[in-house]
């Protein structure tokens, strides 16, 4: 696969599988996600991606455990990349270590503010205010596919203006995205309507749903709220039912996800991404279920 395509599964009748991981704070996280890995690995993801910390705060560990990951198993690793916190010869630093370390793509964000989504953008000196500014950054230094965020419920910057999401997704694709990774996706019928969206504007981006396995409730809304994501009434109010029965509701998370797994590959979904919390329990039991990988 060279790195200016998205990814491609071994068999177009089947989704891409790819994980998410991010950096664990100490030695006992980090065997977790070793452990995590070794028990994903069975299911040959074609991808996974590798986030760092606010301003690159985790960058460091970032670089070191996909290095190590990359040296052991092979598959593909996308670093993200974001404006936080950093100048434009900081992001060139970040970027050409990625390429000296095997990393196969970036992910181009913009970040968080500091003091959370919902603060202030603060912009860095002699840095950038937007995920296109990056894509624009990895392009010219060239060597990586680039992948991009995407939002079915609208960014939270876009004051609910989905006309505009398309429009920066986009230019973000002239631009030399070839593929985009949207927030969890609790409704198939959001997803569709991206989809729809772009392939309307003559888009070929890959679009790889989120898939989130709850295992939390208080987890899941807080994670909804910082994120301007929607799941329907219907869906939080099942989840809120099981707030207090961990196991039921870790089953129900799995059930909501397997279904829809199945629906946006039925959408023609080109692969799935799965937050995986760096853990593997939840997102393996969707994989096994999941119909379009049954052998």
């Amino acid at each position: 696969m060279s790195a200016d395509t998205a990814f491609e599964s071994q068999s177009t009748q089947v989704p891409t599988i790819s994980f998410e991981f991010f950096p664990p704070k100490d030695l006992e996280g980090e065997q977790k996600l070793w452990q995590a890995i070794d028990e994903l690995q069975e299911f040959n993801p074609d991808f996974v991606s590798m986030t760092y910390g606010a301003g690159g705060g985790t960058k460091d560990r970032t670089v070191r455990i996909a290095s190590e990951f990359i040296a052991k198993t092979g598959v593909p690793v996308i670093g993200h990349l974001t404006c936080v916190g950093s100048t434009r010869d900081e992001l060139v630093d970040v970027l050409e270590q990625y390429k000296s370390e095997g990393f196969h793509g970036v992910l181009a964000l913009r970040g968080d503010p500091v003091g959370g989504p919902t603060a202030p953008w603060v912009t860095t000196p002699g840095g950038f205010d937007y995920a296109d500014q990056l894509v624009e950054l990895a392009a010219e230094i060239g060597g990586f596919s680039i992948g991009v965020a995407a939002f079915p419920d609208v960014h939270p910057a876009s004051d609910g203006n989905f006309a505009q999401d398309i429009n920066v997704l986009l230019r973000k694709e002239d631009l030399g995205a070839t593929f985009a990774i949207t927030q969890f996706v609790f409704d198939s019928g959001r997803y569709e309507a991206l989809r729809n969206a772009l392939d309307a504007r003559g888009s070929k981006l890959s679009i790889y749903p989120g898939i989130m396995p709850v295992t939390s409730y208080p987890q899941i809304v807080k994670m909804l709220e910082l994120s301007g994501g929607y799941m329907p009434k219907a869906t939080r109010l099942r989840f809120a039912r099981y707030q207090n029965d961990p196991e039921s509701l870790k089953q129900l998370g799995i059930d909501v996800a397997v279904q829809i797994c199945e629906d946006v590959f039925a959408l023609g979904a080109e692969g799935l991404h799965f937050y995986t919390l760096n853990t593997s329990g939840p997102t393996g039991e969707i994989i096994k279920q999941l119909s379009m990988l049954a052998k």
